[in-house]
């Protein structure tokens, strides 16, 4: 197994300006709304980014390559995040920051019961935040030195992306005679509307996730689901 990424032969050193350069993320993310964030953030630090969107990718990727820092999504669509987090922080070598991710914040508990090294509950729009979150795990030989301003700024994704998310659910929607798939609709739905601040999609996800957990008939949360769903691919960005 190649322990460094294959962009680059040498690993440049952190600055102050650029604080994870030399670093390679990778992000096990199913929304490409919440991935596209974590691309801008990586961006803005310096670090390289890959992106999985299941457990069975990430762990082919895995397979290759070692990256410097992972940062697992909880609700995959193909397991539990946390299945993978504990893989990761109990195989050696280990990566060097392992980080779980999650819409709902008492994930916290689950993620860092697996081993992971810290917690993002989305949306993780603050790059202060972010930088920190991996800094503070990482090797004092890692770190850039000096002192450096911490820029708290707030990043954004393109709206274009939670459209992709959108579109990605109504075709999930359109087959749920399997009703365990409405688990993971309700938790997607869920994560994507808290990233982009839609409180009307998330309360609908969250009400498609208590009929699942009272038992009841979903039809009319599903129905709802999929008349919300479907009005924002009509409207495009009207969010």
């Amino acid at each position: 197994m190649e322990k460094k990424d294959p962009f680059a032969t040498t690993i440049p050193a952190p600055t102050a300006a650029r604080p994870l350069l030399g670093l390679t993320v990778l992000v096990i993310e199913d929304s490409r709304f919440a991935c596209e964030a974590m691309r801008l953030l990586c961006l803005r630090s310096g670090a390289r980014i890959r992106r999985a969107d299941c457990l069975r990718s990430a762990r082919r990727h895995l397979q290759v390559y070692r990256p410097s820092v992972v940062i697992v999504d909880l609700g995959l669509p193909d397991g539990s995040g946390c299945d993978l987090i504990a893989e990761l922080t109990t195989t050696e070598p280990r990566v060097e920051v392992v980080l779980g991710t999650s819409g709902d914040p008492t994930g916290e508990a689950a993620t860092i019961a697996a081993g992971a090294d810290g917690f993002l509950e989305k949306p993780v729009t603050s790059l202060a935040l972010f930088q920190q979150k991996i800094l503070s795990n990482l090797p004092s030989e890692r770190q850039p030195a000096g002192l450096r301003a911490v820029e708290d700024e707030e990043i954004l994704p393109d709206l274009i992306a939670f459209q992709d998310d959108m579109a990605h659910i109504a075709d999930v929607l359109e087959d749920t005679e399997d009703e365990s798939a409405l688990d993971y609709i309700a938790q997607f739905i869920a994560g994507v509307a808290r990233s982009a601040q839609d409180k009307t999609l998330e309360q609908a996800a969250e009400a498609l996730a208590q009929a699942r957990t009272s038992g009841v008939s979903v039809q009319a949360a599903t129905t709802k689901l999929n008349s919300l769903v479907a009005q924002r691919l009509t409207k495009k960005l009207a969010i």
